[in-house]
């Protein structure tokens, strides 16, 4: 998939390996509600993450939470098991934006 920038994501999950869960809004949750995903809400109500610092844990047991829960490899490739319906945080993410994308090269622009 191309975006603003031109460049396609790679699918290398290095996105959806950093915390990015954390930023569900309340926009996707009622999305979810009102679309019956209770497969999701369930995900996101068992992870109960709570940022500790610079990193997100689970409020019950203090385990470090790592990555998206819906992100699955395909083969090589990573992929989004709720790519239709993931949160805005991932819509809006633009391959190279980040330190993290593969694709960075110190800024857009």
């Amino acid at each position: 998939m191309d975006h603003p920038t031109g460049l396609p994501c790679m699918r290398c999950g290095k996105c959806c390996l950093t915390d990015l869960i954390a930023y569900v809004t309340e926009e996707d949750r009622n999305r979810w509600t009102r679309d019956g995903r209770t497969d999701i809400l369930h995900i996101l109500e068992k992870e109960h993450g709570m940022w500790a610092g610079d990193r997100l844990v689970s409020r019950d047991d203090g385990r470090l939470l790592q990555g998206c829960p819906f992100f699955i490899w395909d083969g090589a490739l990573g992929t989004c098991a709720i790519y239709e319906t993931r949160p805005r945080v991932c819509k809006d993410y633009v391959p190279g934006s980040s330190e993290f994308c593969p694709h960075y090269k110190g800024g857009i622009g």
